[in-house]
């Protein structure tokens, strides 16, 4: 498993409000995860921060050892994460409001899960096609289901950043989980709405098909997202299957 990821504040805002990591377990099964704060002042930043580290660190001291326990592991942190973060924003009044999207892959070998709440996406890049397997649980992706909006209308529709869900901000904290199946070479994307409001899919695909490193592959969407704007902060992480047996075998 290979793993490769870039943060870019973008050219508009004046901090980056997005955290990323990936982390490795005792039974060498892999988290990575990318979050998206929500908030004024820097709640948003605090928030985006304080889920990516306490995930990290909590779950680099387990020996979780297959995916139907690390979703629940996971499914637990969310809970416990969601009340932490509700109780610092009502404790703190510079952290009124704070939130943050969510979006992580949960991985065992060839078997992953791929988890998100808000937003932040999760794709499979696969025999040279890209598909986004989460949804987006944001007010015009609602439009979008019930028949309101074409896709192509959401694109630039002024409420596309309205989220309908996020860690922190009320009881609600559950995710949903696509499974995924990988085949040898298989890239897993994450990325905030930074990357995918500024760059098509069908572009993200090309960059995915390039022959590079997966670094060199997160710092060109970067850039990429930039040159269109950088509207928004802007972060990607990119998995790759190399090797078709367990990191601990």
């Amino acid at each position: 498993m290979q793993i490769a990821y870039q943060s870019s504040t973008g050219k508009v805002r004046d901090k980056n409000e997005d955290a990323v990591g990936s982390f490795s377990n005792k039974k060498g099964l892999v988290l990575a995860i990318i979050t998206d704060g929500i908030g004024g002042n820097n709640a948003g930043e605090v928030a985006s921060q304080m889920v990516v580290s306490h995930f990290g660190d909590s779950f680099q001291k387990t020996d979780i050892d297959s995916l139907d326990e690390l979703e629940t592991w996971f499914e637990n942190k969310l809970t416990e994460e969601n009340t932490t973060i509700i109780k610092e924003s009502n404790t703190d009044s510079r952290l009124h409001g704070m939130g943050t999207t969510i979006v992580a892959a949960l991985i065992d070998g060839q078997q992953s899960l791929i988890a998100n709440i808000g937003d932040s996406r999760g794709y499979i890049y696969s025999n040279g096609k890209l598909t986004q397997i989460t949804e987006d649980h944001s007010y015009v992706n609602e439009l979008v289901k019930h028949g309101d909006l074409t896709p192509d209308q959401a694109k630039n529709n002024p409420y596309k950043n309205i989220i309908t869900k996020s860690l922190g901000i009320n009881d609600d904290s559950v995710a949903d989980f696509k499974p995924h199946t990988a085949a040898l070479n298989d890239q897993i994307l994450l990325c905030t709405d930074g990357l995918t409001n500024m760059v098509d899919d069908s572009d993200i695909e090309k960059v995915l098909a390039m022959d590079e490193p997966l670094q060199a592959k997160c710092n060109l969407l970067v850039s990429i997202a930039n040159q269109n704007g950088g509207l928004d902060n802007i972060t990607v992480l990119i998995a790759q299957y190399d090797s078709e047996v367990k990191a601990d075998e």
